[in-house]
């Protein structure tokens, strides 16, 4: 089984570079959805050791937003996309503001606030998804999200409970992305957590295993 100190760095810089795909990908399906131009930084991309996640962000204490798939097809995966809750309240409103215009309500339940989440959400990570797919011939079925609001500590150790189970290694990308104007600049952080043997498919289709 692999293991980080296992990689070398043709390795990880393929592993980056699929990051960096997925997280394109994943700009221009955002860029659709709110039919605005969306700027994107280029993304960074480190693979970690799930245990550690916390060491890469914040403020534990931090309120965050976070969207969580599984993939069940051959590339079998856990994705997820954390926001603070500022950005994430941001993006949604793009959202809210394309679908109602100027009828959008000042107050909105919080089911409608979280169903548009969990819609961004999905569509983000089912784009960083697809281009992985694309990329190394594989097909995939993508479960339906779910969505949580809690302190980022508390989220990244659901992750490491529940999805180190199925692997120890995580795929972090994060980026900035600059919506329309430029002006508004919104941080998403995207979280791939590929089984051991997606892993070491991943690596066999890029002809460096």
């Amino acid at each position: 089984m692999l293991d980080l100190s296992s990689f070398n760095n043709l390795q990880l810089d393929a592993i980056r570079e699929v990051g960096n795909i997925g997280t394109g990908n994943a700009a221009t399906a955002l860029s659709k959805l709110l039919s605005c131009m969306i700027d994107m930084d280029v993304p960074r991309a480190d693979l970690v050791s799930i245990y550690s996640l916390a060491e890469y962000y914040g403020d534990p204490d931090a309120l965050v937003a976070a969207v969580f798939v599984r993939s069940l097809g051959e590339f079998g995966c856990s994705l997820i996309f954390i926001q603070d809750e500022e950005d994430s309240a941001m993006m949604v409103n793009l959202l809210l503001k394309q679908q109602f215009g100027d009828s959008l309500p000042a107050e909105m339940p919080q089911e409608m606030l979280d169903s548009a989440l969990s819609e961004v959400g999905n569509i983000i990570l089912s784009s960083f998804l697809n281009a992985i797919n694309m990329l190394i011939g594989t097909k995939h079925q993508i479960s339906v999200p779910g969505v949580a609001h809690d302190m980022l500590a508390s989220i990244l150790e659901v992750v490491a409970s529940i999805f180190g189970q199925m692997g120890e290694m995580a795929l972090l990308v994060n980026t900035e992305l600059r919506v329309g104007d430029g002006e508004r600049s919104i941080s998403g952080n995207i979280i791939m957590l590929p089984d051991p043997e997606a892993l070491e498919l991943l690596l066999r289709k890029l002809q460096v295993l």
